[in-house]
């Protein structure tokens, strides 16, 4: 596994389908000149991105950065994503992560360090 967690999440995987499903239509709108379908795939390909966006504020996304290696399976849900992540411009477009009481989100949620034993490191190519 990857020392980065990026892209283990729901948001990330099924935005990434509905877009490549989307990309396809446009690739198979250009290739018959047809602009229905290239149309259609670019509105697919919009959609993506708003699935992603309401899946990430619902939870089934993660805030930037790594979060601790007990979190990084695929079904793990993000219980801080409600109050919104301090450096998330998605969270921002939404409202969220913003001062709430004197508090900004970084400082509402918890963080938790990450202890134990490093992955090795990968071999460089000679």
């Amino acid at each position: 596994m990857s020392q980065y967690d990026e892209g283990h999440t729901v948001a990330g995987w099924t935005g990434t389908a509905i877009a490549t499903i989307g990309s396809a239509v446009v690739g198979a709108g250009i290739c018959t000149v047809s602009a229905v379908l290239i149309t259609g795939g670019l509105g697919i390909t919009a959609a993506s991105v708003l699935v992603t966006w309401a899946l990430h504020l619902s939870g089934w996304g993660k805030p930037p950065g790594v979060r601790p290696r007990g979190q990084w399976r695929m079904g793990a849900r993000d219980l801080s994503a409600r109050a919104g992540h301090a450096d998330c411009w998605g969270c921002r477009l939404a409202g969220r992560g913003r001062a709430v009481e004197g508090r900004t989100a970084a400082t509402a949620s918890e963080v938790v360090t990450v202890t134990g034993e490093q992955e090795p490191a990968v071999a460089e190519a000679r």
